[in-house]
C-alpha cells in the first residue's frame, strides 16, 4: 500500500434502531466515501516499536518497546539507553511503554516510565522513576508502583499528568477478567498518584490508588478544556471503547460490554460495535479527540459535541499514539509490533496539519 496516499475513509452518522432489548443503542453506522488521505511528513524513521510520544519545547520523546528513549530535536535523532533495574519482557504488547516528563524536568531532569518485567520466570508491571544522567542516557532510580499484574498481554500502560498535576496511569486485566472487578487488584483500572508515588488523600477508595475500574486494556487518557478525563479501551471482540471517567466508577469489564446495561455500571461514550480499531493513544482540541488506532490502521477523530465519529488520517498503517502541538498533529506508527506489514523505514513519526484533516 502506497501510505502517503491511500485512500480514507470519511465517515456520515447514522443512528441504528433499538437493540432487541430495547436499549438505545450508541454505535453508529456509517456511509462511508473514499477521498484522498493528506499526505503526513515523516519526521522520524526507523523507530523500533514506538509507544508514547511526549515533547517539551523543542524536542520531541518517544519511548521505545525495545527499551531505549529517542530524543528528537532539531532534526537530529539520538537514541538513548534506559538503563531499568530488571529485564523487560519480550511478551506480546510488553516492554517499555508509558513514558512522561516530570513537570518540573527543565530543573530536576526527571521522568516516569512503565514498563513489563521478568522476574524469576514471572512477570509484572511497575511505575518507576528515572533520571537523567550527565552525558546523556536514563537511569531507574525510584520504583513508585510495582507487582502490577501481567499476563500474554494486556498491560495497559498509559501514563498521563492530569491537570490536578497528579499522576494517572491505565492497567490492563492482564487476561485474567475478573481483576478488573476486583478493588483488591491493581489490574484493569486507572490509577491515580502524587507526583512522588503516594497515594492522593481524596482518591475515591481509602489508602487505594484506584480512581476508576472495570477496564479490559485501557491505552489512552486525555483531558479536555473542562477538565474531564476520557480513556481509550480495546474491547472483546470488537466493542472496542471511548468512555468519559468519573472517580470511582465501575465501567463493567467482564460483566457488560457495548450497550449492554448493568445496575451501577457505566456504558460507553463511543463503541465500535462489530468493528474492531483497537485504540490507543489520545489528544484533545476543540470538542473533539484525536485516537490512534491499531487494527482501525487510522486515527479517528470523536466529536464531542455532534457525537460523531469519523476517520481523519489512514494510510500509514497502525498507529499507536498521537500528540498535539499548535496546529500540527504528531502521530507514530507501530507496523513494527509484529502485528503489521513494515517497510524498510519503519516505524515512523508523522507530523500533519490540523487544518488539512476533512
Amino acid at each position: 500500500m502506497n501510505r502517503k496516499f491511500a485512500l480514507l475513509m470519511l465517515s456520515v452518522a447514522l443512528v441504528t434502531g433499538c437493540s432487541k432489548e430495547g436499549r438505545e443503542p450508541k454505535v453508529e453506522q456509517e456511509a462511508e466515501t473514499a477521498v484522498l488521505s493528506p499526505q503526513a511528513e515523516a519526521v522520524a524513521m526507523k523507530l523500533s516499536v514506538p509507544w508514547s510520544i511526549e515533547k517539551d519545547d523543542d524536542t520531541i520523546y518517544i519511548s521505545e518497546r525495545t527499551g531505549s528513549l529517542v530524543e528528537l530535536s532539531n532534526g537530529k535523532l539520538v537514541r538513548q539507553d534506559v538503563k531499568f533495574s530488571k529485564t523487560l519482557s519480550t511478551a506480546a504488547e510488553a516492554g517499555f511503554l508509558g513514558f512522561i516528563l516530570h513537570p518540573d524536568f527543565s530543573n530536576n531532569q526527571k521522568a516516569y516510565a512503565y514498563y513489563t518485567y521478568e522476574d524469576n520466570g514471572n512477570q509484572y508491571n511497575r511505575l518507576v522513576l528515572l533520571q537523567k544522567e550527565t552525558g546523556g542516557g536514563y537511569l531507574e532510580t525510584d520504583i513508585l508502583l510495582d507487582r502490577i499484574p501481567s499476563g500474554a498481554y494486556h498491560h495497559g500502560g498509559r501514563i498521563k499528568l492530569g491537570p490536578d498535576n497528579k499522576l494517572y496511569i491505565t492497567t490492563g486485566d492482564a487476561t485474567v477478567p475478573e481483576n478488573a472487578q476486583n478493588l483488591q487488584s491493581l489490574a484493569g483500572k486507572i490509577l491515580r498518584l502524587n507526583l512522588d508515588g503516594s497515594i492522593p488523600n481524596d482518591n475515591p477508595f481509602a489508602a487505594s490508588p484506584v480512581y476508576s475500574y472495570g477496564h479490559r486494556n485501557p491505552q489512552g487518557l486525555v483531558w479536555d478544556d473542562k477538565g474531564n478525563l476520557y480513556e481509550s479501551e480495546h474491547g472483546q471482540s470488537a466493542h472496542d471503547e471511548i468512555n468519559t471517567i468519573k472517580a470511582g466508577a465501575n465501567y463493567g469489564w467482564p460483566q457488560i460490554q457495548g450497550d449492554e446495561k448493568g445496575e451501577g455500571l457505566q456504558n460507553p461514550l463511543y463503541h465500535s460495535g462489530d468493528e474492531t480499531w483497537a485504540p490507543s493513544g489520545m489528544a484533545y482540541r476543540d470538542n473533539k479527540l484525536y485516537v490512534a488506532t491499531l487494527r482501525g490502521n487510522a486515527v479517528r477523530q470523536f466529536d464531542l459535541a455532534k457525537k460523531t465519529s469519523k476517520v481523519v488520517v489512514s494510510g500509514y498503517g497502525r498507529i499507536r499514539d498521537v500528540w498535539i502541538e499548535g496546529d500540527s498533529l504528531y502521530f507514530v506508527s507501530n507496523n513494527t509490533d509484529g502485528r503489521g506489514n513494515p517497510d524498510e523505514n519503519d516505524d515512523k513519526l508523522y507530523r500533519i496539519s490540523l487544518k488539512d484533516l476533512p
